[in-house]
């Protein structure tokens, strides 16, 4: 199936340490996966643990600043495409049940817009008390899949039903429950307003879609495939379109930069990712494709790739990425106004002109990148259009960002 993104939020027990190979299924079958660890999860397992299972920072305090800063806990809640308890404690679920948001993972659940899925793991008595049969009923009235615990020996020597499914059950069912329509209860709740209410300007009523910085795709467990691409310059381009009252949804590659005031962020990590995040995002007004994005995958090996005692390198078969400007240039759901980037070491304008004609977009946006413009905070560009080229002088990646901010608003505003 496409890729998705799962929140996980590992509970208490010590079934917890079957989520770790819930976790390495789901990337092994190309899902990103952020995790969340309950102060009771990290009794069993540890965060260093999930985060090198899923290549992303583990989420523990509701209150831990740098997590704030670089995604607030609404929007971790609301980016993924479902959210995955395991284990599911009889306590996580008497919370969950009663609306009680007293720590990071149960506020999350009260916050999400997004269908969740809970894999119990508790005593026998624990689940057949009236109690969490109660609790039960309650999350599935309320449009969480709850699934049936397996029956077997448990780790406190009793017999009955209450184990963890085993993890190619839970894998099953995410991927199923990720196949299902949404609810209709979180739709009704989760409609985007079409202007930014942070701001207002000339891109009030205008959505828009921003790509912004590398992708890596995975060799094996601990390589990947990447470029130098800091991000900065779509992240500007985002922030710069939401001042002008524009709706922007930032489709943001492994960075590590803050989210701009007033944008919804999806972070991905691969081609393939970004391209169904950007799919997801549409229909729009706008869509400027920033992103390096790598022009190739490798079907990545499941356990680290090892040396050969002779110093023969492995044989790495180059498959090549989804082009996702000239897809989106096909597309029925094509934006409007279509622009791309170019980053070129020589030849730039020459280069520019034939990517236009190529890729079918509207305008692209061209640089130099043979010195420290990836990394750096200043830019040189060349806006190539079908009318011609306009050479602008070097300017911080901000002022680059609002001039073309203020381009694309007069475009918008031009009739069809």
């Amino acid at each position: 199936m496409t890729p998705k993104r799962i929140l996980l939020i590992v509970g208490g027990g010590i079934a917890a340490f079957k989520a770790c190979e819930v976790l390495r299924t789901l990337r092994k079958r190309g899902h990103t996966v952020r995790c969340v660890l309950t102060e009771a999860g990290a009794q069993f397992i540890t965060p260093l643990t999930l985060a090198a299972l899923s290549e992303q920072p583990v989420h523990t305090s509701l209150f831990e600043l740098k997590d704030e800063v670089e995604m607030g806990h609404i929007e971790l809640s609301r980016e993924a495409d479902l959210v995955v308890v395991c284990p599911a404690t009889a306590n996580l679920m008497a919370r969950m049940a009663a609306g009680i948001c007293d720590d990071l993972a149960t506020t999350l659940l009260l916050a999400t817009d997004k269908p969740v899925l809970c894999a119990p793991a508790m005593n026998v008595r624990m689940w057949l008390h009236p109690a969490t049969q109660r609790n039960v009923a309650q999350l599935r009235a309320d449009d969480v899949t709850v699934m049936e615990p397996d029956e077997g020996m448990m780790a406190c020597g009793e017999f009955g039903p209450g184990r963890l499914p085993e993890p190619d059950a839970i894998v099953a069912a995410i991927e199923d429950a990720l196949q299902r329509p949404i609810p209709a209860r979180l739709l009704s709740v989760s409609a985007a307003p079409a202007s930014n209410p942070s701001y207002s300007g000339p891109l009030t009523g205008r959505k828009i879609v921003v790509t912004a910085g590398p992708t890596h795709e995975p060799i094996d467990p601990v390589r990947y495939i990447a470029n130098r691409s800091s991000g900065k310059q779509g992240f500007a381009i985002a922030e710069a379109a939401a001042r002008l009252g524009a709706e922007v949804t930032l489709v943001a590659g492994p960075v590590t930069l803050p989210t701009p005031p007033g944008v919804k962020r999806v972070d991905v990590e691969s081609a393939r990712e970004m391209q169904a995040a950007v799919d997801r995002a549409l229909p729009a007004d706008a869509a400027i494709m920033v992103a390096a994005v790598a022009d190739w995958h490798v079907d990545a090996a499941a356990q680290k790739i090892k040396k050969q005692p002779d110093g023969t390198p492995p044989a790495l078969a180059l498959v090549q990425n989804p082009d996702i400007l000239a897809g989106l240039a096909r597309s029925a759901k094509r934006p409007r106004l279509l622009i791309g980037f170019a980053a070129e070491t020589n030849d730039v304008v020459a280069y520019a002109r034939a990517k236009l004609a190529a890729k079918g977009c509207d305008w692209i946006v061209a640089n130099d990148v043979s010195g420290d413009v990836m990394g750096g905070d200043s830019n040189s560009i060349h806006l190539v259009t079908r009318d011609g080229v306009e050479d602008w002088p070097n300017l911080p990646k901000q002022a680059v960002a609002e001039q073309l901010a203020a381009r694309i608003a007069d475009a918008l505003s031009e009739p069809r």
